[in-house]
């Protein structure tokens, strides 16, 4: 009877020791079958400064209006997974292309860590993946350099095909970033529709675009200096071939004959409601300090956990972050599907 305790209260602690394991191997998910609700958050001081530095308790998270406690807290830098998509289009004319290179070049070898992986796409008419996941920056800087600026803007769908691939990165912090100085008119995939995958994405978008006349802006938004005339609504695809017009979006929708203007508004739509955000800035020359700003986010971002509501009803529930110090802003996902 001894000996048959004994070795039932050994099997118990294997079982837990195992258990233990496998949740800290996967940092954000329990093993015993609950769900965790994960979010990346960012805090800003009145200046645009990135703050660290900040506990636990400095948070509190809402899931649909209802306080969640927060199970998982960490404010240490952690490896990113990170997709870039660079604008192969036919307006990326060779000195800009030269820009971007450079700029490339040194976010990944001087201003990322060296844990984090990369893999790198390039899109015009079509979106095509040149580099799949690696560490290794030279095959990110080489498939860069082969780059070759022709044809239409699909970024659209670019962004679609990178989702599923970033969700795939071995890190638990998964991000895209966006490089472009055009605006959408080849995708086949519309704004609204590549809105809902990223609703059931955990990636964290980003974009930065390039405008001639913009001057750069940061933050939870972008502000684009106005032109002297009302901007002009443009059309851009929809299945079926119908080109409706595109309505006024807060940010700034602006266009020029060759369709070249960025449009803030439509990349506010990718990035915003993932916690992630749209700088636009001026000229190629405004890229370097962006990414600057960019790799500086990743190194002050907090992540947080909660057990999910268990509501699996493939609805949208909203999450909100505050943050106690009330002259600090937060920006952090603002939802998820529940499916």
């Amino acid at each position: 009877m001894r000996t048959q305790t004994f070795l039932t209260a050994c099997a118990a602690v294997a079982v837990a020791a195992v258990s233990v394991a496998a949740q800290s191997s996967d940092g954000f998910r329990f093993r015993s079958g609950v769900e965790l609700v994960n979010v990346t958050a960012t805090v800003t001081d009145e200046a645009g400064r990135f703050v660290g530095g900040l506990q636990k308790d400095d948070f509190t998270i809402y899931d649909d209006n209802e306080r969640q406690e927060i199970s998982h807290f960490s404010s240490e830098r952690v490896p990113v997974s990170l997709g870039i998509l660079l604008d192969a289009s036919g307006s990326m004319t060779s000195d800009k292309m030269t820009a971007a290179r450079a700029v490339i070049d040194r976010f990944i070898y001087d201003l990322l860590g060296s844990e984090d992986e990369l893999f790198f796409m390039e899109f015009n008419d079509r979106p095509r993946l040149t580099q799949q996941w690696t560490s290794d920056r030279r095959l990110i800087s080489r498939a860069v350099s082969r780059v070759h600026a022709q044809g239409g803007t699909a970024m659209y769908d670019a962004v679609a095909d990178a989702l599923p691939l970033a969700s795939n990165g071995q890190h638990r912090k998964k991000a895209i970033l966006v490089i472009s100085d055009g605006n959408d008119a080849n995708s086949s995939i519309s704004v609204g529709e590549l809105r809902q995958q990223i609703r059931e994405s955990e990636v964290l978008v980003y974009a930065l675009g390039v405008d001639g006349t913009s001057r750069s802006s940061s933050g939870g938004g972008s502000i684009i200096t106005p032109p002297p005339t009302l901007p002009i609504p443009f059309p851009f695809p929809f299945p079926g071939g119908r080109r409706p017009v595109f309505p006024q979006i807060s940010g700034g929708v602006y266009t020029r004959g060759n369709m070249e203007r960025v449009n803030a508004g439509a990349l506010r739509q990718m990035t915003d409601e993932t916690g992630g955000r749209t700088e636009i800035v001026r000229g190629f020359d405004g890229l370097d300090a962006a990414t600057s700003r960019l790799a500086d986010e990743f190194s002050k971002q907090y992540y947080m956990a909660y057990a999910s509501p268990g509501k699996k009803d493939g609805r949208w529930h909203s999450i909100r972050v505050d943050v106690r110090d009330r002259r600090l802003n937060v920006r952090a996902r603002r939802g998820y599907v529940a499916s």
